[in-house]
């Protein structure tokens, strides 16, 4: 048996996700209500017989790993390692040699930081001007103090060294978590006079510290030290991925449905505890496109609040190329004359959370950062302005996005479009006449409409695998009416195979697929399987219609988008004539 079957064999999936859906037994199977959707009829299913759980608000599913993943946004080894702990399996038992001894200095690592944590706690509660500084001058509440797990580095060579050598720590393992350096050929406290603020990865495990130079100079440092310093990279902490408070904000982002970015930590924080808790940052270093994917993992709605002096403009400028790539939609939250969010909470905590929810579109917000520079009125004028914004323009993937902001600008420079697309240097296509009734989407329009369109096909799917008489409902579908991966493969192996029963047993041999024909074997089994014969062929033909409009409507925007992205005259044609086939094909399944 693998660490997988181990884990899954020792633990019940009801158990674990009863941890975070309050879910309540409805015959063989749970109920709840769904952790990603603000719905008010439980329609999040949980199957332990099947081991398998379906949201069928968010089309979400899966088995105890894939589940775990999405709530706490972690990656499938960091969800091994988590529900491995939760079932008491020892992991080295499963690897190599050379993978166990990583993970134990790595499990060293975070043991040591840990303990290093609470060693600071306990510092910080014997120094008065460490205290005064939190709770007086950063108005940090007893309980934000002890939620964010503040400490104090005595101002000491070997405190902290000392102290974990008699824990059983060598000084290679306190090394390797960071704590400590070289100082003068001799090991030393990596952090001294400083308040430890810990990092944490999105469980809440412990992963480094940011400390922070107190200001009178006879407590701490030199008075030339940086304000700042963080944990150097180790094999928990890496700076380029690390995202701080996310272990705190990750349940405010799931229910808001977006997350906000500060600068500082203490930004962060600060926002926590006047109750806007779905707020992060970069740890103290810049943006990453490996941050922004991390925070993907729960929501495509980022939203900046970056300092206003000219460094937090500057990085605000940097990370709008950084969320294209990373297909995240950014906004910009403009302060309002504050130098930045913790200056604005101080003052108005009201007006701090109504600015956050009036964020501006990231272009929007660089095209008026430019507007108010330039003069648009100067030949001059006009060619920086196009010089700066089209270099982002020209990054966007959304063709219709990106028409957009290329109109606004030659609207701004009153300057044609012909010419602005032309300095762009894409030409200008004409978008041919099968295609131009196709509607622009917004970002959330197009997502939301690949949701139903797999959620159409799951439907579909579930009777045509579980009622073998529905099965001649396929027999004029191709296999790209239907998404790549396991909905495109149920669909192929139903083809070849017309006589499969849908039985348990059955089932299991579809390994290919994997969890997808246990979710929606339960999908059918939650809605379908009581209905009259006649009923239920009644709404798998106007399913199977529902899911070929889908796709032509899918397959008409992406051939859109392709056309205005080529000059190739072939290309175009071809894409035309496909255009056309797809209109032919919504008319000879009405």
């Amino acid at each position: 048996m693998d660490a997988v079957s181990e884990v899954k064999s020792r633990l019940n999936i009801e158990d674990v996700i009863g941890e975070y859906v309050r879910l309540k037994r409805t015959g063989r199977n749970y109920k709840g209500l769904s952790p990603w959707t603000n719905e008010k009829t439980p329609s999040f299913i949980v199957s332990p017989e099947k081991q398998i759980w379906h949201d069928f608000s968010s089309g979400k599913g899966g088995d105890i790993f894939s589940f775990v993943m999405e709530v706490e946004g972690l990656e499938f080894r960091e969800a091994l390692v988590m529900l491995a702990r939760k079932a008491g399996v020892d992991l080295d038992k499963f690897d190599n040699r050379a993978s166990s001894g990583v993970a134990k200095r790595k499990a060293r690592a975070v043991d040591a930081l840990e303990l290093a944590a609470k060693f600071y706690q306990k510092y910080l509660i014997a120094s008065k001007p460490a205290l005064d500084y939190l709770r007086t001058k950063r108005g940090f509440s007893k309980q934000t103090i002890l939620d964010w797990r503040f400490g104090y580095s005595p101002n000491a060579d070997r405190a902290l060294a000392d102290f974990l050598i008699k824990k059983g720590f060598t000084e290679n393992e306190m090394r390797a978590a960071g704590l400590t350096t070289v100082r003068r050929g001799q090991t030393s406290d990596m952090f001294r006079g400083r308040i430890m603020i810990p990092l944490a990865d999105s469980r809440g495990q412990i992963v480094g510290f940011t400390a922070r130079l107190l200001e009178d100079p006879a407590i701490g440092e030199s008075p030339n030290a940086p304000k700042y310093i963080n944990t150097p990279s180790t094999a928990v902490y890496d700076k380029s991925r690390q995202v701080f408070g996310l272990h705190l904000a990750k349940e405010a982002i799931r229910k808001t449905g977006y997350v906000v970015v500060a600068e500082g930590n203490l930004d962060v924080i600060a926002s926590h505890q006047v109750g806007v808790a779905n707020v992060v940052a970069s740890a103290g270093t810049a943006m990453t496109e490996q941050h922004l994917k991390a925070l993907k993992r729960f929501t495509g709605d980022v939203r900046l609040s970056f300092d206003a002096d000219s460094a937090g403009i500057a990085a605000t400028e940097r990370v709008i190329p950084l969320a294209q790539k990373a297909e995240v939609n950014l906004r910009i939250i403009n302060l309002g004359g504050a130098k930045d969010p913790d200056e604005l909470i101080s003052k108005d905590p009201k007006k701090w959370q109504r600015t956050v929810e009036e964020a501006q579109p990231a272009l929007d917000w660089l095209v008026d950062r430019y507007k108010s520079q330039l003069d648009l009125k100067t030949a001059s004028g006009k060619k920086a302005f196009t010089d700066a914004l089209l270099i982002t323009i020209g990054r966007l993937l959304d063709p219709v996005e990106q028409e957009h902001y290329l109109r606004l600008v030659a609207e701004l420079t009153d300057t044609s479009y012909d010419s602005i697309k032309a300095k762009l240097g894409q030409g200008n296509k004409e978008v041919p006449t099968p295609l131009r009734q196709v509607k622009e989407l917004t970002t959330s329009e197009a997502t939301q409409i690949n949701l139903d369109y797999q959620k159409l096909q799951d439907h579909f799917l579930s009777m045509v695998l579980c009622k073998p008489k529905l099965r001649d409902l396929l027999n004029d579908l191709k296999p790209t009416y239907f998404s790549d991966g396991p909905a495109r493969y149920i669909y192929a192996f139903l083809k070849s195979h017309p006589d499969f029963t849908g039985q348990p047993k059955q089932i299991a041999s579809l390994r290919d697929a994997g969890d997808y024909v246990k979710i929606i074997s339960l999908l059918f089994e939650e809605l379908y399987q009581a209905l009259p014969a006649d009923e239920l062929k009644e709404q798998a033909a106007n399913l199977k219609q529902r899911v070929i409009a889908s796709y032509v409507k899918i397959r008409k925007h992406q051939i859109a988008g392709e056309i205005k992205q080529t000059t190739n005259e072939s290309k175009i044609n071809k894409l035309v004539t496909e255009a056309n086939r797809l209109n032919e094909l919504i008319k000879d399944n009405r």
